[in-house]
């Protein structure tokens, strides 16, 4: 079994971003050489997280105010006690999950035809860095 290990790092320029990683993840597959197997993509952050949807702006916009419904920024979390204002970061990450697991055939990405891969950062203007984990033959 072969295995490929591939580290990206991402600077947001705002705070929420979503940022399309599809081909980045596409380009691993090929470097990994595996034909069948399995890719992860996981955050390596817990204000931070990897989920599969559509590439289309109303949805993406759609998101981020369920996700502001469910999780709002507000001043008052226990977390902030520590010093830290990302509560609500933290929450939405719990919402949307820290990582996906994709199939591999045939040498490539075995994705739906709408699916696309996004980091989805919810406290950035900081490095911050996702692993791509290939396994398989």
């Amino acid at each position: 079994m072969k295995a490929y290990t591939k580290y990206l790092t991402f600077n947001t320029k705002k705070k929420r971003e979503l940022i399309r990683i599809t081909e980045t993840v596409k380009e691993a597959v090929k470097e990994s050489k595996v034909k069948e197997g399995l890719c992860l993509v996981s955050a390596m952050h817990l204000t931070s997280a990897v989920i599969i949807q559509d590439d289309e702006e109303g949805l993406h916009e759609d998101i981020w105010e369920w996700l502001e419904r469910l999780a709002p920024f507000k001043p008052n979390y226990k977390h902030h006690r520590t010093g830290e204002d990302n509560g609500d970061a933290h929450l939405k990450n719990l919402l949307v999950h820290l990582q996906v697991v994709l199939p591999i055939t045939k040498g490539e990405l075995d994705l739906g035809p709408w699916q696309e891969i996004f980091y989805a950062e919810f406290d950035g203007q900081r490095p911050k860095r996702v692993v791509i984990k290939i396994i398989g033959e």
